[in-house]
């Protein structure tokens, strides 16, 4: 919501009767954490015993639902809340939105709180609450099982929405979904449907139940004006281009439903220019490729419009820079790790919207199967690209970045060069190129298999794979140069120049020490190597302070 929206809301609560999903506190400085979380549980849990889609928390009211104004975290951190309640919560979840508004000239926070999952009642480090008229109690088993046989949940995307009729549904977008379910049949060995009516058409896609129109129905194929029944906001995809030397917006463009034809209206805004490189002295595939692959693309906008959770109110975003693109949609990241994900054999352990997955599964817009992830990674990979990057650190939100360009070249040469390498090990080679953490155990995976060597987390391409992909000196420099070398070194700059402190010979040494390492780490090597050389009786320390001198040990001492 904006501001305007959020500021009705709380007006439209303030001069509502009392109900067990808004809950008022003055919090004048401080309000204690387990406090705010058992709250977020009773809010959330109340939430979804009478089906509304949150609960609200409002900081600065007092119990009479008088404006006295709050200071809680007003120097900061106020966002950080939603990481820091995802870690005494079940199921990850958090704040839909946390806002700051002045009412009456004070600051008031509101927190918008989301519904228990079907099934789930939300708790707060392994209890669950719920509300009893203004009191905080313990979730009473009488409503834990109202939750728990809750289990099929409420499907928001399988809605009917009373008052609209086939007249709300736009004819051109119609059209495409016949197209496209026609060629879904026809791959399934069945026959074109030509002789059924657009309604029973309608029903056989997935779009409408029974004849009558649901919120999937307007989501893909209604008609514009038809955003009215969505009750103040609107699905919509928004695509954003920004300057590649500030944080400024260049231009922005809305596309409202139908989203079945937004999808291409908003892809067409893309500058898909073509981009140049080169996957080592000799090429098997093309030297100038579109920065972004159309089918990587438009799985990745109607994934996000598959798991968007649309009580969130919000919308696609595709923000578009000089290098790369962001995707980002409403709703937690149901498999919670990519590495579920690549998993074999996985299945997701529900969808967020049922009805509407499955319609866009019979218009060829998804699969259902849990392989868009694994389909757009095998894309990248194949044009020896990045892979997408996952941004789960909002427990509320999803965002993708999709790269045009190369990061590293070594990475590019290597998928040219390991053509066999699976997915998985694809993945983890792709984040060490981002310089992003692997666990121990993966990093002595791709040990064993010679891919990499290095100190962890320093890792960096094998001798093995830098033969194959002519990157022999770039190895030797992650590698260095063997103690040996380093120790003649020290020895030639002090017979040249009888001392140095440990800053110069750090200074002469660093072409020879590993390009992997940071300023510390090449001075903790240079600082052991020159004791090792001091308990050898090669050279000696002259003074004790930083600015000691290092000089060889003569025969006369």
């Amino acid at each position: 919501m904006d501001e305007t929206q959020m500021r009705q809301v709380v007006g439209g609560l303030l001069a509502s009767p009392e109900s067990e999903v808004v809950e008022f506190k003055e919090a004048k400085t401080n309000f204690p954490g387990k406090e705010l979380g058992k709250y977020f549980s009773a809010l959330s849990n109340e939430a979804n015993l009478r089906k509304v889609h949150c609960g609200w928390l409002i900081f600065g009211v007092s119990d009479k639902r008088q404006i006295i104004g709050t200071a809680y975290r007003q120097d900061g951190g106020l966002q950080n809340l939603k990481r820091e309640i995802t870690s005494g919560t079940n199921e990850r979840l958090s704040f839909l939105e946390i806002t700051e508004l002045v009412l009456d000239d004070k600051r008031v926070i509101v927190f918008q709180i989301p519904p228990a999952l079907p099934g789930v009642p939300t708790t707060w480090h392994g209890a669950a609450y719920a509300r009893e008229h203004d009191a905080l109690v313990p979730l009473p088993l009488n409503k834990v099982d109202l939750i728990r046989l809750d289990t099929t949940g409420v499907d928001w995307s399988k809605g009917i929405v009373e008052g609209a009729t086939l007249a709300d549904l736009d004819p051109e977008a119609i059209a495409q979904a016949k197209e496209l379910f026609a060629r879904r049949q026809r791959k399934g060995g069945n026959t074109v449907l030509q002789d059924h009516s657009d309604a029973a058409l309608l029903d056989k896609m997935g779009l409408t139940l029974n004849g009558k129109i649901t919120r999937t129905a307007l989501i893909l194929v209604g008609k514009p004006e038809a955003r009215a029944f969505f009750d103040g906001f609107v699905p919509r995809i928004t695509w954003s281009l920004h300057s590649a030397k500030s944080n400024e917006t260049l231009a922005y463009e809305h596309f409202d439903i139908p989203l079945l034809l937004a999808v291409d209206k908003a892809f067409a805004k893309i500058r898909n220019e073509k981009y140049r490189y080169l996957a080592g002295q000799l090429t098997l595939f093309p030297e100038e490729v579109d920065r972004y692959d159309a089918d990587l693309v438009r799985e990745l906008i109607n994934n996000a419009i598959a798991h968007q959770d649309f009580r969130r109110r919000g919308r696609v975003s595709i923000d578009e820079f000089e290098d790369r693109l962001e995707v980002m949609n409403e709703g937690s990241f149901i498999p919670e790790t990519i590495e579920a994900v690549l998993a074999p054999g996985y299945h997701p352990p529900y969808y967020r919207n049922q009805f509407l997955c499955d319609a866009m599964v019979n218009l060829y817009m998804i699969d259902t199967n849990a392989m868009g992830i694994p389909r757009m990674y095998e894309i990248q990979r194949r044009r020896c690209f990045p892979l997408p990057s996952y941004d789960l650190s909002d427990p509320t939100r999803v965002k993708v970045t999709v790269y045009g360009s190369i990061l590293d070249p070594n990475y590019t040469r290597l998928l040219h060069a390991e053509e066999a390498l699976d997915l998985q090990t694809v993945f983890l080679l792709d984040k060490i190129q981002k310089g992003q953490p692997i666990s121990k155990e993966d990093a002595s995976k791709l040990r064993q298999n010679n891919l990499v060597e290095g100190r962890y987390p320093k890792l960096y391409v094998s001798r093995k794979i830098a033969s194959l992909v002519g990157q022999e000196p770039r190895y030797v420099r992650n590698r260095g140069l063997d103690a040996a070398v380093c120790r003649e070194l020290i020895l030639n700059a002090l017979r040249t120049c009888e001392t140095f402190n440990k800053q110069e010979l750090l200074e002469i040494l660093a072409p020879a020490l590993p390009a992997i390492l940071d300023t510390e780490q090449k001075r903790r090597k240079v600082d052991n190597l020159l004791q090792r050389m001091k308990q050898e009786g090669v050279i000696k320390k002259v003074g004790h302070t930083k600015n000691a001198r290092w000089t060889l040990i003569t025969p006369e001492g």
